[in-house]
C-alpha cells in the first residue's frame, strides 16, 4: 500500500456564513494578484531594456504580493533558518498551489515549471510574467535544460524546483527524482553552484483534516481554492530552509538528490500536527 491508496477528502461545502468570507477574502486577493501582475508588467518594460534578463526590481513586487496574500487569507507564515546568498537552485517538497505564495514570501526566486502550466488559462500569464522556467520533464531535453539554467544563473536568478515532480498530501515528503538537478553538475555549474532544501510544513487549522491544504490527484483547483478562502479559522505554514549543499561537494545528482531529500524530510515533522 502506498499514500495514493489513501481517498482524497471530500472538499467541503461553504454554508453562507463560508461565501461570505469567501467573497470578503477572494475579492481582495483578486485585486492584489491582478494588480500586482500588471504593475509588475509595467516596471518590466523599464527594466528590461536596461537590465536585460536580470530582474532587479520587479521580484520585490512578486514578494510583496504573496506576503499580502497570505495575510488576507488569514493564514499564519513563519520562517526558520535563512535563505542561502549562494547562486543556485532551492528545491522543497510539493503540497499545494500554496507553495507558490509560501515560497515566494520569503525570498526571490524564480520557479521552474513543467511547460504545459504555461498553457494554463490566467495561471500561465501569470506565471511567464513573473519569469517561471518552463520545461519538460524528459531526459532527452537535459542539454537544453542545462543551457536554460546557465542563462538564469548567470543571470543572478536563484531557480526553485520540486524534485518530487508532483504534488502529495502535505503530510510527507514523495521520492526525489535526480533528473532536474543534472543540470547543476555541468562543467560551467558545477563548482559555483549550491543547492538549498527547504521544508514547507501546513498544519490545518482545528478540527480540520491534516490533508486541508494538500492539493494533490484529481482533486479541481478552484473547489480546493473556495475551501481554503471560506474556512472560518486558518492553520498556519512553516517554511525551514536548511543548509546549502555544495554541488561539486556531490559524486553526481543521484547523490545529491538523497542528501536534499533527507533534509527536506527532516523539517516536514510540524506537519503532523493539527492547529491547537
Amino acid at each position: 500500500m502506498t499514500w495514493r491508496d489513501v481517498p482524497e477528502p471530500e472538499l467541503s461545502r461553504p454554508d453562507a456564513a463560508g461565501w461570505l468570507r469567501a467573497v470578503l477574502r477572494g475579492v481582495p486577493l483578486a485585486l492584489l494578484i491582478f494588480g500586482g501582475f500588471v504593475l509588475l508588467l509595467l516596471l518590466r518594460l523599464i527594466e528590461r531594456p536596461l537590465f536585460g534578463p536580470q530582474r532587479p526590481m520587479t521580484p520585490f513586487i512578486t514578494r510583496f504580493v504573496c506576503r499580502t496574500a497570505l495575510r488576507i487569507l488569514g493564514i499564519r507564515y513563519t520562517v526558520h533558518g535563512k535563505p542561502m546568498d549562494h547562486p543556485g537552485g532551492v528545491v522543497s517538497n510539493h503540497a499545494s498551489w500554496l507553495d507558490i505564495l509560501s515560497l515566494n514570501a520569503s525570498q526571490r526566486v524564480y520557479f521552474v515549471s513543467k511547460a504545459d502550466v504555461a498553457a494554463w488559462p490566467g495561471i500561465g500569464m501569470l506565471a511567464r510574467g513573473v519569469g517561471t522556467v518552463f520545461i519538460r520533464r524528459d531526459p532527452r531535453d537535459a542539454g537544453a535544460q542545462k543551457t536554460t539554467f546557465e542563462a538564469r544563473l548567470h543571470a543572478g536568478h536563484k531557480l526553485l524546483f520540486f524534485p518530487e515532480g508532483t504534488s502529495s498530501d502535505g503530510l510527507r515528503v514523495l521520492p526525489f527524482k535526480s533528473t532536474l538537478f543534472a543540470a547543476f553538475f555541468s562543467d560551467t555549474l558545477r563548482e559555483f553552484s549550491y543547492i538549498q532544501p527547504a521544508s514547507v510544513s501546513y498544519i490545518a487549522p482545528d478540527a480540520k483534516n491534516p490533508h486541508f491544504y494538500g492539493w494533490w490527484g484529481d482533486m479541481e483547483f478552484a473547489p480546493h481554492m473556495l475551501q481554503v478562502l471560506a474556512a472560518p479559522k486558518q492553520g498556519r505554514i512553516e517554511v525551514t530552509y536548511h543548509a546549502p549543499l555544495k554541488v561539486a561537494d556531490f559524486a553526481d545528482r543521484k547523490q545529491l538528490a538523497a542528501a536534499c531529500e533527507a533534509a527536506v524530510s527532516s523539517g516536514l515533522s510540524v506537519s503532523e500536527r493539527s492547529e491547537p
